[in-house]
């Protein structure tokens, strides 16, 4: 690659790195990921311990379908371990998704509704055609500073 090839890649990677999409991007990845978290600590800590004490103190991150147990030795090392379908972190993540999408959702349409108002608005009214009073006013006006001058 030729010195001048090398400045042009790099300015054309600045332009996109400095535009304010890429910005914008960036900052709602890591909102989103900082929103991920709070959704995940609402349902594993909120959520879900009702949805358990209701369901008989069931814990639904330990539900689980076992396809095999494990396999221990004399020792009590495992040797094979358990395989098994975690059905109820699947629900956790399956409620964690439909919280963060319903969040979304709401923050979609309250956006929506703020930019439909912005354009409903209407245009500053021109201003009006003046009077022939007015109009005739200001000719007496100019005239008189003429006089003074």
């Amino acid at each position: 690659m030729k010195t001048s090839g090398v400045k042009k890649f790099a300015s054309d990677f600045k332009d996109f790195a400095v535009k304010g999409n890429v910005v914008d991007m960036a900052v709602g990845v890591i909102i989103g990921a900082a929103f991920g978290k709070i959704v995940t600590s609402l349902v594993n800590d909120v959520l879900m311990p009702v949805i358990g004490y209701f369901t008989g103190g069931v814990n639904f991150s330990e539900h689980r379908w076992v396809i095999q147990k494990a396999v221990n030795d004399a020792a009590g090392e495992i040797i094979t371990p358990e395989v098994a379908v975690s059905w109820g972190a699947f629900v956790q993540t399956g409620i964690d998704f439909i919280i963060i999408a319903f969040c979304i959702f709401v923050m979609v349409k309250f956006i929506m509704n703020l930019k439909r108002k912005k354009e409903e608005e209407p245009a500053p009214a021109a201003p009006a055609e003046p009077t022939e009073e007015v109009k005739l006013l200001t000719q007496i006006r100019d005239l008189l500073e003429k006089e003074n001058k």
